[in-house]
């Protein structure tokens, strides 16, 4: 006579898992935490590379910002000193 594999219960007859069915359960509980924390790991890197071409657009921003400042600073200066040569020289005065 041919023996028939022992079906084994959901739980013990104490009410406990199998072992079995335990580990069954903590691996596909921990394949999915490890998919997720993949997951983060890789919006994590796209995060910090969008982090990173951002400071250096802002970088060149602010340079070509003191640039334009620097520029609008000297003419500036140089409209002043013409409008103060018109002046004198309007006034008669000394020209330089």
């Amino acid at each position: 006579m041919q023996k028939l594999p022992h079906f084994r219960p959901a739980e013990t007859d104490n009410g406990e898992m199998p072992t079995e069915n335990l580990n069954a359960l903590l691996g596909r509980v921990s394949e999915n935490s490890m998919s997720q924390i993949d997951d983060l790991v890789s919006d994590f890197g796209r995060l910090r590379e969008k982090l990173r071409t951002d400071g250096e657009r802002i970088q060149r921003e602010i340079e070509e910002y003191a640039a334009l400042s620097q520029q609008v600073m000297q003419l500036t200066k140089t409209i002043s000193e013409s409008v103060e040569k018109v002046r004198a020289s309007a006034h008669g005065g000394p020209q330089e």
